[in-house]
């Protein structure tokens, strides 16, 4: 059966930050005194960040601070649309727009997803110019759902914008355990891990996928396009 929509992921599948989601989130944590190492920050990537934030005041025994877990995500937030606008690592990696210009025009729809809220990728929609219709036709956000990933709300939503009703024409994209995971709940009929982003293949092989790539420049060929 062929793919009728593609679901990626943004940071580190689409975009390129250098780290910026990790070290912005980990500043926020320290401001409130937490101080999380790269590698505990990074086994919640993909999530809604105020779930990460929650886990990793757990995880560091600081549940005294949870009552200030909204202050800090405004804070995580702050700091994100900081860095997306002025930052100058912040770019699409490589062979992003041509991979979304080569779906649609074989039909495929494009649809983006992410743990972020939409504040911050209105931001990023803008830095990127993915704005135009002709790319990406769809995002979804994590406060826009019911539940963020692992679940399967997000590409589920995707689907409902752009018409698309039988999961398995769906492939979701996207760097980390949850997206896999997310992909595998909602039943999309590929489910590709980036090995270019936060995770590598080795940490990616666990989870529920059907194919592994290095960077989304491979996916036309994939696809056999």
């Amino acid at each position: 059966m062929s793919i009728e929509l593609v679901v990626f992921d943004m940071a580190g599948t689409t975009v390129n930050d250098e780290d910026g989601v990790n070290l912005c989130l980990r500043a926020a944590l320290e401001h409130v005194g937490v101080f999380a190492s790269r590698d505990a920050v990074n086994a919640f990537m993909g999530i809604p960040k105020p779930l990460a934030i929650e886990r990793l005041l757990e995880k560091h025994d600081r549940k005294d601070l949870l009552p200030k877990l909204e202050a800090i995500h405004d804070d995580f937030v702050r700091r994100m649309i900081h860095f997306y606008r002025t930052d100058p690592s912040v770019r699409e990696i490589e062979g992003t727009s041509a991979t979304f210009r080569r779906l649609r025009s074989a039909g495929i729809k494009v649809a983006l997803d992410t743990g972020f809220s939409r504040e911050i990728v209105e931001v990023l929609l803008e830095r990127l110019g993915w704005r135009d219709d002709s790319l990406v036709q769809t995002s979804v956000t994590s406060d826009e759902v019911q539940r963020g990933r692992p679940h399967p709300d997000l590409v589920q939503k995707a689907m409902r914008d752009l018409g698309v009703s039988d999961a398995a024409r769906v492939a979701k994209v996207g760097d980390t355990p949850s997206d896999l995971q997310e992909g595998d709940a909602a039943g999309c009929g590929m489910v590709i891990g980036v090995t270019g982003g936060s995770h590598t293949a080795e940490q990616l092989e666990p989870f529920p996928h059907t194919h592994l790539i290095a960077t989304v420049a491979e996916l036309p060929a994939l696809l056999g396009l």
